[in-house]
């Protein structure tokens, strides 16, 4: 009769096998989950994807422990659109005022929605986002800056939120915390709007000389911290933050939701404001690089991540936590103020090899790096299979062993597998992208071949003479990524067959009202 202690070795060895093989048991625990996006942080713009002019070595790090995909995307060059496919797990393009979200939207997401987090929340996770926002709150009228800001994310899943409510080149700068603005004094009540609320009111065309930042184009109304914005407002002085201070912030309380739940699971939604404009940041970060604000900007969120993971190591948590390394959508340089970006570019290439960036479906606007890291179980590699974030919804509900209803998330794909680095996975078999909102702009990827639809027949931010310009296209354009991977050569003529079959595919896909 063998021992107990040798049984008990043999049925721990049997285990780590049955752990090994894909679909047999191998997740009876629920790691912790954190997915952390930044925000227009092209494929070129970290050291393990390719940047050689400052490095990234937090990122690299997740690189290096986990899976890297050279095949990942986001679903829109744009970032209210992305967000919201990445939590509904549907394509923006079928949901209504999913483009970029102005100050005072509603509520994008409306409450009764399945998504991410309360698929995960419904199997005992405890749920929070922090960071930049820009899905909306409120209800049909819009916010309600000084009361009750619902519905918002706690409406859709979220225990928790701590908020950039927009996005910081729009008003207004304060914070949320769940359903309110934290530290509003009654007496200065906050006032948010489209009009100028008077004459004698400071923006940046009134007083540009004041700015400590000048804008190029449209971020030229109230003024906050010596940057104008798009949109204005008034009051809440004593809720207003320091756009130096956004990082430390998103950090603490991070930090803070992760110790409280340390006995897990939990899922957290760090949504970066770095490196959307206007770039302004901590002070010891500044001049971190010889690229100025935008690549400073990159240290500093390559910072918050080291700073993520210390806190996991710390806590002993590594090796129960899955991370998801994303970004929104792809690069922009002047984006509405004169940071120098484009002028001290050099040799950097921010969207690396791939053509287009912010508000284009080339490449260089929905292909970011993303990586996953959960030590232990994801083998460290690199990955040529097709997954985008709108897929986590679905992947991380079988994860999690939550069935996922009929009607919800209507085109996330169970692409865990991949995710996970698993021998033989597949991704996805094909991939639609938009630019923003409902503006009959798409990109089709299916294996190889990409097909751009322009029912405007204009196409955004393409480099034209070295300059990235918006320009006249045809409807239709057909690439080969494999042999053309800077979308360079229009194949629509030479390949009609092929053209025909993705205009078809497109066209169904759009129609369906789902792929999933």
């Amino acid at each position: 009769m063998k021992s107990k202690p040798l049984l008990r070795r043999l049925l721990l060895t049997l285990y780590g096998v049955l752990l090994l093989l894909p679909g047999v048991g191998a997740f009876a625990e629920k790691p912790n989950i954190i997915v952390i996006m930044a925000d227009d942080l092209g494929y070129g713009d970290v050291s393990c994807y390719g940047a050689t002019a400052f490095s990234t070595p937090n990122i690299d790090k997740l690189a290096s422990e986990g899976q890297q995909f050279m095949s990942g995307y986001c679903s829109a060059s744009t970032c209210t659109p992305t967000r919201y496919s990445l939590l509904t797990g549907t394509y923006a393009f079928r949901g209504e005022r999913t483009g970029i979200a102005p100050p005072n939207s509603p509520a994008i997401i409306k409450p009764g929605t399945e998504t991410m987090p309360s698929l995960l929340r419904r199997v005992g996770y405890k749920t929070a986002v922090v960071g930049k926002w820009h899905l909306g709150l409120g209800g049909p009228e819009g916010p309600d800056w000084n009361n009750d800001l619902k519905p918002g994310p706690l409406e859709i899943g979220f225990d928790t939120c701590f908020l950039l409510p927009t996005t910081n080149d729009r008003v207004p700068q304060v914070y949320v915390k769940d359903h309110r603005v934290p530290n509003l004094d009654p007496k200065d009540p906050l006032w948010v709007g489209n009009k100028k609320p008077s004459p004698d009111h400071p923006t940046g065309q009134t007083h540009r000389d004041t700015l400590k930042m000048d804008w190029s184009h449209g971020h030229n109304s109230t003024i906050h911290n010596g940057i104008s914005r798009i949109g204005f407002y008034t009051g809440g002085e004593a809720a207003r933050f320091r756009d130096e201070d956004l990082a430390d912030k998103w950090v603490e309380e991070s930090v803070k939701f992760i110790e409280a739940n340390k006995d897990g699971p939990f899922f957290l939604f760090f949504a970066s404001h770095d490196i959307h404009v206007p770039r302004i940041p901590h002070e010891r970060f500044q001049g971190a690089t010889e690229l100025g604000f935008r690549a400073d900007s990159i240290i500093q969120f390559d910072w918050c991540v080291g700073e993520l993971m210390k806190t996991l190591d710390r806590l002993k948590m590594a090796d129960n936590t899955l991370i998801v390394f994303c970004s929104d959508n792809g690069p922009v340089m002047d984006d509405g103020y004169k940071d120098f970006a484009l002028e001290k570019l050099g040799k950097h290439r921010a969207a690396g090899q791939y053509t287009g960036g912010k508000y284009s479906v080339y490449e260089g606007g929905t292909r970011t790096p993303l990586i996953t890291r959960w030590k232990g179980r994801i083998q460290p590699g690199v990955s040529d299979e097709l997954v985008c974030t709108i897929d986590l919804a679905a992947s991380l509900a079988n994860l999690a062993d939550q069935p996922m209803p009929e009607n919800a998330c209507l085109d996330s794909m169970d692409v865990l597998s991949a995710f996970l680095g698993e021998t033989g996975a597949k991704g996805r078999s094909h991939l639609v992208q938009q630019d923003n909102g409902n503006n009959g702009t798409f990109g089709l990827r299916v294996g190889d071949w990409k097909l751009h639809r322009y029912d405007k027949k204009r196409a955004r931010n393409v480099v034209v003479e070295k300059q990235l310009a918006n320009t006249q296209v045809p409807q239709f354009q057909l690439f080969n990524l494999k042999d053309d991977p800077t979308e360079s050569k229009n194949l629509a003529k030479s390949h009609p067959e092929k053209l025909k079959e993705l205009k078809s595919m497109l066209a169904d896909l759009i129609a369906k009202g789902r792929s999933r």
